[in-house]
């Protein structure tokens, strides 16, 4: 089952047409792809105080969206087996809609990620799976809130966030200097945690694959298969950082 665009978000920023965010990726792949040529005669950008920001920045707006997606669906009584998207302009559902598009423009501003790893030349950093999550994920969010802003969708949005409010605190501690770094030994459980997260993930939407739930299937199954793509890449990236390394 496939559904129309919500027109409770149609008219909100970056959702009507494909081509804003097609065209930001596009762009995104030229800084990726050219960003590196730039930097190579140029000397690298520290740019500590700016990190130190939008890590905090980033990790601030995630316990937000984590704080809106849990409480909205306990005030709604959202159901964790089987949730179909309340298009109705009641105040909670328009409210876990706002949570979702924020969720999806947090992806947006993430694409900074990569800009900065490039300006510090930690060019090791942009691998594949990088650019693969940041770039996939900002079309998934994309379909996500221009079809289906809630139901089922929240748990994916709830889990992330979560997963990100350490992920952007591990940042911002690294961001401010070696000296941090022996606080920093927990890397590998955030990688534990990230990859606990897409299992979650996985088996919510393969419950429903299996199941009578009025939530279309093909998001279903296109987030089912998207996150067993994220985990066989995390598992490679735990095996090559963390398994061969030791040995």
């Amino acid at each position: 089952v496939f559904c129309f665009s919500d027109p409770r978000t149609d008219p909100w920023p970056l959702v009507r047409s494909p081509l804003p965010v097609t065209l930001l990726f596009a762009f995104y792949l030229f800084v990726v792809a050219l960003g590196p040529f730039y930097m190579r005669k140029r000397k690298l950008l520290k740019l500590r105080g700016l990190l130190i920001s939008y890590n905090l920045a980033m990790m601030t707006l995630s316990s937000y969206m984590f704080y809106e997606f849990l409480v909205t669906s306990i005030l709604d009584n959202y159901s964790y087996l089987c949730q179909p998207v309340d298009y109705s302009r009641s105040e909670l559902g328009m409210r876990m809609a706002r949570v979702c598009w924020w969720f999806f423009f947090s992806k947006v501003i993430e694409l900074l990620d990569t800009v900065f790893f490039i300006l510090r030349k930690k060019q090791e950093q942009v691998t594949f799976l990088h650019v693969y999550h940041h770039g996939t994920m900002l079309f998934n969010w994309w379909s996500g809130v221009k079809y289906v802003p809630g139901g089922q969708a929240f748990f994916i949005g709830m889990l992330n966030s979560f997963v990100h409010i350490f992920m952007y605190g591990y940042y911002a501690l690294a961001s401010l200097g070696p000296q941090m770094h022996r606080y920093l030994w927990w890397k590998r459980y955030l990688t534990i945690m990230q990859l606990c997260q897409f299992v979650a993930i996985a088996a919510h939407s393969s419950y429903n694959l299996f199941t009578e739930c009025p939530f279309p299937d093909g998001f279903n199954i296109a987030v089912f298969l998207y996150v067993l793509s994220l985990i066989a890449l995390f598992l490679h990236f735990y095996y090559r950082t963390y398994t061969r390394r030791k040995q």
